[in-house]
């Protein structure tokens, strides 16, 4: 992890942060750690409960033959993160900010297979295992050491190593919410954005999956018959909530979270999902940041929550502040849904 791992320091939060007079910002009481050797004890002894991680990569989405940019999603948010009020609404004095895995040389890898006109994925899906063991290596330390990660950035590839890394530092299976337009269970063909579920599903770290919001024209027959074969696999549609109004909001994610809580779950909130938000899939009809919040707050309460991941947004340098902003709403919610 050494050569991945990008702690986050006193120099870029100097950089990032803007002081105000008689006002007192989040990145003013965020704790830091110096040594990047011994993460997992240095977590354990730290009077923390989140820690917030950065995942500034996009091959995942090219290996799905999706849109680029999802890696810029990370500095976007920790630039508005930094600077919004501490106060007894904010908890920043709960909240260690890690860093970020560095995953360039990966993505100049990928650079050249599209400056080659390259077709082969099988590549860049290879690269995209290489990424699955470092995301859920450095979430195995901060879920072993007792503390929830919060996963900021990158494809939805990620929801892999999430799992992997979470079910292996509790010893448990893990079970999950998506909130996503698509079920991204697609067939275990080399690893991609599009099937870290069924990979971790197939693998024994994925037992129970609720996926919330489908879109009903961007989801094949196939994945419709596969998953509906599988009786740990649940979902409702956003046409069936928001378009026909056949079912209520609130009561779909009781459903979901009765599907989910009997163990400890991660929270996954694909940007796909969320309507006019820039993402690899961006979408005019989709659910509202509201609602999108309401759903994060909604999960976070409960006891076996034990990850957020907020992943494929993919700001331009126009909408960054606009993606920054979103992201670090869903961050605090998720803070103050736990804070006592």
């Amino acid at each position: 992890m050494k050569d991945k791992l990008v702690l986050f320091n006193q120099t870029t939060l100097k950089k990032l942060l803007n002081k105000r007079s008689a006002e007192s910002k989040f990145g003013e009481h965020i704790k830091m750690i110096t040594d990047i050797s011994n993460i997992y004890e240095q977590l354990k002894s730290l009077d923390v409960d989140y820690v917030i991680i950065g995942l500034p990569e996009d091959v995942g989405v090219f290996a799905n033959y999706g849109k680029s940019g999802a890696s810029t999603a990370w500095e976007a948010t920790i630039k508005i993160l930094l600077n919004i009020q501490s106060n007894a609404f904010t908890h920043a004095e709960k909240v260690l900010i890690l860093g970020h895995l560095d995953f360039e040389i990966e993505r100049n890898k990928v650079s050249k297979l599209i400056q080659n006109n390259s077709k082969d994925m099988t590549k860049a899906r290879k690269i995209v295992s290489k990424i699955d063991a470092e995301v859920s290596d450095i979430i195995y330390k901060i879920v072993k050491a007792g503390k929830t990660p919060i996963i900021i950035g990158g494809g939805h590839n990620n929801a892999y190593g999430n799992l992997k890394g979470s079910s292996l530092a509790l010893n448990s299976h893990m079970n999950v919410v998506n909130l996503d337009a698509h079920t991204d269970f697609r067939k275990e063909e080399g690893r991609h954005s599009g099937n870290g579920f069924s990979y971790a599903y197939s693998e024994g770290f994925l037992k129970n999956y609720f996926i919330f919001g489908l879109h009903e024209n961007y989801t094949s027959t196939d994945i419709f018959k596969t998953i509906e074969s599988l009786k740990n696999i649940a979902y409702n549609t956003f046409e069936s909530i928001v378009v026909r109004k056949e079912l209520k909001f609130k009561s779909e994610m009781s459903k979901a979270l009765n599907h989910i809580s009997e163990h400890p779950f991660g929270i996954e909130i694909d940007c796909d999902a969320i309507q006019n938000i820039p993402s690899s899939a961006m979408t005019p009809s989709g659910f509202s940041v509201n609602e999108t919040r309401q759903f994060v707050s909604y999960f976070g309460k409960d006891p076996q929550a034990t990850y957020l991941h907020i992943c494929e947004a993919a700001p331009t340098p126009d909408t960054e502040t606009q993606v920054g902003k979103l992201i670090t709403y869903l961050i605090t919610d998720f803070i103050r849904a736990n804070a006592n």
